[in-house]
């Protein structure tokens, strides 16, 4: 009987240690992908197109991803580096295209293997995500694929760095004046959809949109400005190669 409970302690510790060593393997892949594919917060889609095998084995890699016993800030970092390898992994092997929405389902219907379960990738945003780790700044790094979203980083979200990047994507989206279109004269403030789209997450958080933006914009707006909504740019999010 101890041998045999010793066997089992073995088996959990050496199996432990290969889920540990297989999820931070996952980070690393993720970050060699990125910063070798990405640039300008666009995607390099022409060339990762002719060689997917670092794309599929992290299809692969998401799939088999292990969430037990792990820290909020692993699980978070992993699930939003799913969703935007998993967008980018769709968008190449549909490559060419000009927007994800030509991809047909792309985000309510094809269903992906994360974690273990099968997922679409509304289901991991708004079921996941947004309701396991409620945060407005999600939308400012979940990125669908098109140049109306928010540049994607050149680097993967890691347990140590994923707050402080989810804070700089914020602050960095809601002061840019193409994306915040401040009009003091009109005393008005045009914004993307997805203020429109999520705008109960944005009232949950802050009361209203406006102090909502306020909160991470160096030049406040004022509360009585009013709001419109600029049409969304589906168009992919494409770095062309220099030829």
């Amino acid at each position: 009987m101890l041998i045999y409970k010793i066997l089992i302690l073995t088996v959990f510790l050496i199996s432990g240690i290969s889920n540990s060593a297989a999820q931070s393997l996952f980070f690393d892949h993720a970050d060699q992908l990125l910063r070798a594919y990405v640039e300008d917060g666009k995607v390099l889609y022409e060339i990762l197109a002719e060689d997917k095998e670092l794309i599929n084995e992290l299809t692969r890699e998401i799939g088999d991803f292990s969430v037990q016993g792990i820290s909020p800030e692993e699980e978070k970092a992993f699930y939003i580096n799913a969703y935007n390898l998993l967008v980018i992994k769709e968008l190449t092997d549909h490559y060419p295209v000009a927007s994800p929405l030509d991809i047909e389902g792309l985000f309510d219907r094809k269903k992906h293997r994360i974690a273990g379960k099968m997922l679409t990738l509304n289901e991991l945003e708004k079921e996941i995500l947004m309701k396991k780790f409620f945060d407005p700044r999600l939308h400012f790094v979940l990125v669908c694929g098109a140049n109306g979203c928010p540049p994607i980083p050149s680097l993967a979200f890691r347990p140590d760095n994923v707050e402080s990047m989810i804070q700089k994507a914020t602050s960095e989206a809601l002061n840019d004046e193409g994306y915040i279109r401040v009009d003091r004269k009109a005393k008005s403030v045009a914004l993307p959809m997805i203020f429109k789209w999520y705008r109960d997450d944005f009232l949950k958080s802050a009361g209203n949109v406006i102090a909502f933006l306020n909160a991470y914009r160096k030049e406040h707006i004022p509360e009585s400005f009013s709001i419109t909504y600029y049409p969304y740019d589906w168009s992919l999010n494409i770095k062309k190669k220099v030829k």
